[in-house]
């Protein structure tokens, strides 16, 4: 980003580009989905096809979210010490250019929707009530983190859809367990403005938890992990599978271990850390349409 022309980097901070984690993490559901739908059937060609739009998207509309989230609380942003400088609460991009890059994000997201089967495009723009109202969330609600992952993890039933032609157990197990996830890390994340949140009056689920959060914590990769064995299960995947499960499940918990919500800088450290877990779970589920 540094050495991007200068007229350009407020638009690719305002997309987070210079934070990719939101990348990964918005896109690593789809190809868990993706994954999930070959189980037994082996890869092709269209899935590797499918892993390269959806990788795309996820660019694209990770962009457009965040863009639209600091339109939405450019106020707030503007408040709370870590969010001061970015682009639209520090007046380095007007709300009309926001508004237009925007759109043009939307776009691409759009192109990328369309190559899709019909059933995932119906999937795909579903998707668009979640988007709009989590801005929202942290206003109303101590659980925005629970609306996130309903949001993030959309990607599963998108590529699942996309993949297999239709809606199955193991695609539902597989949403819920995300969700868990997302409720975990997302809490992680959150330590680091627990101070300024309180002063703004914005909610969250480390406020909601304060030093109970690695219990929380645990609970909800607990009960990922149950959803995760279901949705194998379910799906009929070799017992192999057991391995790489096995190392993303351990990997979750030595979060845990780690946590500790005082330190902000560790809290940042490991929440990035789920995208190894991420991939540690796509590893897992490729291994079960692999054999």
């Amino acid at each position: 980003m540094d050495r991007a022309p200068s007229a350009v980097r407020p638009y690719l901070r305002l997309a987070r580009y210079d934070r990719p984690i939101g990348f990964w993490l918005l896109g690593l559901p789809c190809w868990m989905g993706l994954m999930l739908a070959r189980t037994g059937e082996g890869l092709g060609w269209t899935d590797l096809w499918y892993a390269v739009i959806f990788a795309i998207g996820a660019i694209a509309m990770r962009g457009a979210g965040c863009t639209y989230n600091d339109i939405v609380d450019r106020d707030l942003d503007a408040q709370v010490a870590r969010t001061a400088d970015r682009p639209l609460a520090a007046g380095t991009v007007s709300l009309r250019q926001a508004w237009i890059f925007l759109t043009g994000q939307a776009l691409v997201g759009l192109l990328v929707l369309i190559q899709l089967p019909l059933l995932a495009i119906g999937v795909g723009l579903a998707a668009l009530v979640l988007v709009a109202a989590y801005p929202f969330m942290k206003r109303i609600t101590w659980w925005p983190q629970a609306w996130l992952g309903l949001t993030f993890n959309w990607g599963i039933p998108v590529a699942f859809t996309a993949a297999a032609g239709a809606i199955e157990p193991a695609m539902i197990a597989l949403y819920a367990a995300a969700i868990f996830w997302t409720l975990g890390y997302d809490t992680i994340y959150a330590h680091q403005d627990v101070e300024d949140d309180a002063l703004v009056g914005v909610k969250s689920t480390a406020r909601l938890f304060g030093e109970s959060t690695p219990y929380w914590v645990a609970g909800f990769y607990g009960a990922n992990a149950l959803l995760v064995a279901l949705a194998i299960w379910l799906s009929g995947a070799s017992p192999w599978v057991v391995l790489p499960f096995t190392a993303y499940t351990a990997h979750l918990f030595n979060q845990v271990r780690k946590l500790d919500v005082e330190d902000g800088a560790r809290c940042l450290a490991l929440f990035k850390a789920n995208r190894t877990s991420g991939l540690l779970l796509v590893a897992t589920l490729a291994l079960g349409a692999l054999i």
